[in-house]
């Protein structure tokens, strides 16, 4: 290459994506308000036949497709799994993004949905068993249980240690994860969905 030309042109439009191998999802928080005034966050509990996590806790989300924003992917997999018109889903912010440790990326966003749109929802029955509503002030009132997990390296037999000018000593990257678990009105939300859940509290705190 010997002029800068192509490196304008192909990097001005240019949209930045994840480098090597990496899982984009998004999720709603749905924030629902029940006719006796009290304000809930729903979730789902997944399908007791799906092959990934089956039968936890989740918030209605997903995968991202190619070209998908994370916005629309939360709308979409809402709409898709609880029958929900996209129309009629508030959209208040995006929320945090929980970077994990295993290639991946879950984008959160805030979302308002009403009482009566949560009594008819039509569930996509392979992947979700039912929707239910947590009073925000009962997650509140709840201390999560906290464990703690380490993320070690695990390297290449082969790799050229010589090669690179390192030993077998070198101190490689190592990670720490917090896994919550919340025991609320006979529900346990644990792992990503706590996790979520425990900063938008913390968000609604500040």
């Amino acid at each position: 290459m010997k002029s800068l030309s192509k490196v304008r042109k192909v990097y001005k439009g240019h949209k930045p994506e994840p480098i090597g191998k990496y899982r984009l999802f998004s999720v709603l928080v749905p924030f629902v308000k029940r006719p006796d005034g009290e304000v809930c966050i729903m979730y789902e509990v997944r399908a007791k036949d799906m092959v990934s996590q089956p039968g936890e806790i989740c918030f209605p989300g997903g995968h991202m497709e190619k070209g998908e924003t994370p916005r629309d992917c939360a709308i979409r997999e809402t709409e898709e799994e609880t029958g929900i018109p996209a129309e009629n889903i508030e959209l208040v912010s995006q929320g945090d993004t929980l970077f994990g440790y295993a290639n991946y990326s879950l984008f959160t966003h805030i979302g308002i949905v009403s009482y009566d749109d949560f009594t008819k929802v039509k569930l996509q029955e392979e992947e979700v068993d039912e929707v239910f509503l947590v009073p925000v002030s009962h997650l509140q009132k709840t201390v999560p249980e906290i464990h703690e997990e380490n993320i070690v390296s695990e390297i290449d037999g082969n790799f050229p240690y010589e090669k690179v000018g390192i030993d077998e000593d070198y101190p490689w990257r190592v990670g720490h994860w917090t896994i919550p678990i919340y025991d609320v009105d006979g529900r346990v939300i644990w792992g990503l969905t706590a996790r979520i859940t425990e900063q938008v509290l913390a968000t609604l705190d500040k």
